[in-house]
């Protein structure tokens, strides 16, 4: 027996288990909850990473459905510790185009689109009807919201989050607009130049946030 765990079950794994029914029809499906937890979720166990381990199985995969992405890379590194590999998790109408690579255990929700010449790290979250346009360069542990646009000749560091609705304008071949590492577009935001690391941008055109 195969089996695979969507790791979170509150809104985001909730959202991706469909997705892994649908997707996945030689494995034995259960969420993994490190919190309290009722012992099923709609109509799927509910394990502790404990007894997810305990689990007999010829072999052991997830997908990590957790927002924050710092918990993400912790719960990487410990799934990598213990033996246990990655699944990409995919809707059926995503739309991905011309040499396009994905980095292992992405999550990709209805209407996500990938046009060419993309690159993206490990364990990318691209949320309902988000896009990411031709020649851009995605880090590890990047989360787009529901909604999130990017266009071409982008630069996105590890860690970034894209709130919902958030643009990003079209770089430059040579010369991509960057957001930094940790940066934080806000919802519904519109940027138009690079965003430092660990800077919070809103509002349209995009500025910092101050308090």
């Amino acid at each position: 027996m195969k089996i695979v765990g969507v790791y979170g079950a509150s809104g985001c794994g909730r959202g991706v288990m469909p997705l892994a029914r649908h997707q996945i029809s030689d494995a034995y499906l259960v969420f993994i909850d490190d919190g309290d937890h009722p012992s099923m979720v709609n109509g799927h166990p509910c394990h502790s990473w404990d007894e997810f381990l305990a689990t007999p199985a010829e072999s052991k995969q997830v997908a990590i459905a957790i927002s924050d992405s710092r918990i993400r890379k912790r719960l990487s590194e410990k799934c990598a510790v213990n033996g246990v590999g990655f699944v990409e998790i995919r809707a059926g109408n995503v739309v991905e185009m011309d040499d396009v690579v994905l980095g292992p255990g992405a999550i990709l929700s209805p209407f996500v689109t990938l046009t060419s010449n993309i690159r993206i790290g490990s364990h990318f979250h691209a949320n309902l009807y988000s896009y990411v346009e031709h020649d851009c360069l995605i880090g590890d542990y990047v989360t787009f919201a529901p909604g999130a646009r990017c266009n071409g000749n982008v630069l996105i560091k590890d860690h970034a989050y894209i709130g919902a609705g958030a643009t990003i304008r079209q770089g430059k071949p040579g010369s991509p607009l960057r957001i930094g590492k940790g940066a934080i577009v806000g919802m519904g935001a519109v940027v138009t130049k690079d965003v430092p690391d660990g800077v919070t941008v809103v509002g349209i055109p995009a500025r910092p946030l101050t308090k």
